[in-house]
């Protein structure tokens, strides 16, 4: 596997190095992506709560339109 990071990126990852939290880049990145796993379940996890409020809740009277057109001003 190749991965490319930016300038910005790899600078980073040698700083979470250095720091001495982590023995190697690789570390770095296991725990990124381990961190981006967790984060990305929750928000999933939400949106779904979310989207069951949103079913179960009462109907609205407001049409599309009006929803549209109120966040327009």
């Amino acid at each position: 596997m190749n991965i490319s990071f930016t300038k910005q990126q790899e600078e980073y990852i040698s700083k979470q190095v250095a720091s001495g939290e982590y023995q190697n880049n690789s570390e770095v990145i296991r725990d990124a992506l381990r961190l981006h796993s967790i984060y990305r379940d929750k928000v999933i996890k939400d949106l779904r709560i979310e989207i069951e409020k949103g079913w179960e809740g009462p109907e609205s009277s407001r049409t599309v339109a009006d929803i549209i057109k109120s966040k327009k001003k």
